[in-house]
């Protein structure tokens, strides 16, 4: 079963964009990596097709226990793979709905004239157009080290050092062992898209993040200073959190909630590589914890980046996500207008990021704008990165003050960034940038001496 659950939570880290599909999979702590990435993969291809099945079977109306990205992975193997592996309740869960599916499977294979489950598939590619532009972005965590000298580490491995991009469009043309600094994020190098840094020293040692660029955004713009009180308020898998913790300099406090004790465990064990001090994991949903608690009365900052469609994760393996029924965006934007509320209402709280990996505008232009209708003038919104052209749609006035990203645009996943303050009365306009951050600093400005990386290539 444990091979099941972690394919499970990697279906639900790619659905919140919390990595790529080979992060994700490295960083599950499951013993058994390639049967792990072999299993996921093979469920996002039969993705659309294990959607229409557990649709006409109603398999998640009859068993309320189970989750959709589970109950994917067990009919792709009952199915279509070799074969449950697992014992007990979910073996005889999908064995007794085995029937209803394998009937509704040769339906659907009638209906499309085929014979073979291959063929209800649309024309495999193993990596999509998108995925193929996207580069492969490391962020250097400066709790460990700094900018120049993983560049210098790099630079005796062989890789070629092009300076600081110019553009976005400077990073289409990197190829082979070459890499450029990232035009607008400070601490992001950016190498070709099929780079694969899982088992590189830097990578195993925590002093570089696999991280997507536009993931990089939420606690860049949040930019809290060293010593305030921030909450992650869906921090699993905690990269998020780490990139927090690097800007904080660990001085400071960062509350990181999950409801799942798997996932809280996968993050704990990536904060320690990451060298992260000052952050207390709390397993409980964000939305039971009290505003008015004494222990959050010092908060300031709040990252709140919630379960979404998952509909701009670009995978870097085969297979996408079907996209997501009117119903299940109707229910996915509700939960984030209640959580969204629900951060907002922290007495002593001045900035907030509300991000998703959707490019849907229910779950972003519009849940921004009914949350700020409700809480009339006490919140509004703040023009994130000027310098980022890709914008907020239309959808209500000042929405251009968003952001957001994707693979055409922007080379990055798919995301939306929307960064609200309080207001106060005789208060001079927000910063477009929180003070913590700058919007072109040098390489290694700022970043404490590498003395952790270079105790580690002594080591080497």
């Amino acid at each position: 079963m444990a091979l099941y659950s972690a394919a499970a939570a990697v279906l639900a880290g790619l659905e919140r964009g919390e990595g790529g599909l080979k992060s994700l999979v490295y960083n599950s702590g499951f013993p058994h990596v390639r049967q792990l990435y072999a299993l996921v993969s093979e469920t996002l291809r039969y993705a659309s097709v294990l959607e229409k099945l557990l649709d006409r079977a109603a398999l998640l109306q009859a068993e309320k226990k189970l989750t959709p990205q589970l109950a994917k992975v067990l009919v792709y193997d009952l199915l279509f793979g070799k074969g449950l592996k697992c014992g007990g309740r979910w073996k005889a869960l999908a064995r007794r709905h085995r029937a209803r599916l394998e009937a509704e499977l040769a339906r659907m294979k009638v209906r499309r004239k085929v014979s073979r489950s291959e063929d209800l598939l649309a024309p495999e590619k193993a990596v999509s157009a998108a995925a193929s532009q996207v580069p492969r972005y490391i962020r250097v965590n400066t709790l460990k080290t700094c900018v120049d000298d993983v560049i210098e580490f790099f630079k005796r491995q062989g890789y070629a050092y092009l300076g600081k991009a110019a553009s976005v469009e400077e990073l289409k043309a990197l190829s082979g062992k070459k890499f450029l600094l990232d035009p607008h994020l400070p601490e992001l190098l950016v190498f070709p898209s099929q780079t694969d840094l899982h088992d590189n020293l830097l990578y195993t040692s925590g002093h570089i993040i696999l991280q997507d660029k536009a993931s990089c955004l939420p606690a860049f713009l949040l930019g809290p200073v060293a010593g305030s009180h921030v909450i992650d308020a869906c921090a699993a898998p905690g990269n998020k959190t780490s990139h927090l913790a690097a800007i904080l300099k660990n001085k400071g406090q960062i509350f990181a909630f999950d409801v799942d004790a798997k996932r809280m465990a996968t993050m704990n064990t990536l904060l320690t590589r990451a060298g992260v001090t000052g952050c207390q994991l709390v397993q409980q949903d964000f939305l039971t914890v009290d505003p008015r608690d004494p222990k959050y009365s010092r908060v300031t900052h709040i990252l709140l980046d919630p379960s979404c469609s998952g509909s701009g994760m670009v995978t870097r393996g085969p297979g996408e996500e079907a996209a997501p029924s009117a119903e299940r965006l109707q229910a996915l934007a509700g939960f984030q207008r209640r959580i969204l509320s629900h951060a907002l209402s922290f007495p002593a709280l001045r900035r907030l990021v509300y991000s998703t990996c959707s490019l849907h505008q229910e779950e972003n232009e519009d849940v921004v704008q009914a949350v700020l209708q409700e809480w009339g003038s006490a919140f509004r919104l703040v023009t994130a990165f000027p310098s980022w052209s890709c914008r907020g749609l239309a959808a209500f006035s000042g929405a251009e003050s968003c952001l957001r990203a994707s693979p055409a645009e922007t080379l990055t996943h798919g995301f939306f960034v929307a960064v609200l303050e309080r207001c106060r009365e005789g208060a001079a306009d927000p910063s477009s940038l929180p003070a913590a951050a700058k919007e072109n600093p040098q390489p290694g400005k700022g970043a404490e001496p590498g003395a952790a990386l270079k105790k580690t290539k002594k080591k080497k």
